[in-house]
């Protein structure tokens, strides 16, 4: 009896004229593709910096913002990227004369506040020296550490010291949630600890800030200045700023996103008082 494919021999097919015509073939074994880990190196690159206290050259290290993978926010805006813990790279330090500031204000300096902070910083300041390919948590922290006292040294605006502070806090909550992945945990408390400190004082400041400076106030503008401050208040359990603000936004502010992020904010509140109760 003829096989079904009887006659491929003819076609220089013959190993398959007597094939089952319904028994699967062998499937070859897919190698599963391993996903691969984005490196923290590969987020970063080198950029030399003109100081514009000293004047002196040197070099810091950036992320690449079109590289790394946004994967979302806390609910007091703390950015969280893929592989990269951006907060560690935010902080500007000139590693001749010790002045550090936040990016976004490191530019911004007067005269004036230049020779504060070559009489109070400069003149006295042993820094560190980072050798590694990335910024390790210990660093990062020293560097904002820096920031705050060159911001303080350098009278500068409310608003930026609060900012430094809530960055801070950022930076050892990414410190803590490191060393806890690891099961790392003797440091944990102090790390809760010491984000709480900032946290605080960051409220402080930017409640200050909010009554005292015009808008936007490190680039947020009203809405947002007081979703943030609505949230660090709610976390402080001052429920009463927490919800004056959130009515304010809910029914003036024009951002749909933060008028979302409002409503689950009130929501919250509203638990919480429950509970409370």
């Amino acid at each position: 009896m003829s096989g079904l494919l009887s006659g491929l021999a003819g076609l220089g097919l013959d190993k398959l004229e007597n094939v089952n015509i319904y028994e699967e073939p062998e499937k070859e074994e897919k190698q599963q593709a391993k996903e691969v880990k984005v490196a923290e190196k590969d987020l970063i690159y080198e950029k030399t910096m003109e100081c514009p206290v000293c004047g002196e050259s040197f070099p810091v290290k950036i992320m690449k913002t079109g590289k790394a993978k946004l994967l979302g926010t806390d609910q007091d805006l703390r950015p969280k990227y893929e592989g990269i813990d951006a907060v560690k790279y935010d902080v500007i330090l000139c590693t001749k004369c010790g002045y550090a500031a936040l990016s976004r204000f490191f530019p911004a300096v007067t005269s004036g506040q230049a020779k504060l902070i070559k009489e109070n910083i400069s003149k006295n300041v042993q820094l560190s020296t980072c050798t590694e390919e990335i910024y390790s948590y210990d660093y990062a922290l020293e560097r904002y550490k820096l920031s705050l006292a060159n911001a303080v040294v350098k009278r500068a605006r409310v608003s930026e010291k609060a900012y430094v502070c809530l960055k801070s806090a950022w930076l050892l909550r990414g410190y803590a949630e490191s060393l806890e992945a690891e099961g790392q945990t003797d440091k944990l408390e102090q790390m809760k600890a010491e984000e709480e400190e900032y946290l605080q004082n960051a409220y402080n400041g930017l409640v200050e800030a909010r009554q005292s400076e015009s808008f936007p106030i490190c680039g947020m503008d009203e809405s947002t200045i007081d979703y943030l401050v609505a949230v660090l208040a709610l976390h402080l359990k001052k429920y009463d700023v927490a919800g004056k603000l959130i009515t304010t936004i809910l029914t003036t502010s024009t951002n749909a996103r933060t008028k979302d992020k409002a409503r689950d904010l009130k929501e919250q509140l509203l638990a919480e008082l429950k509970t409370k109760k």
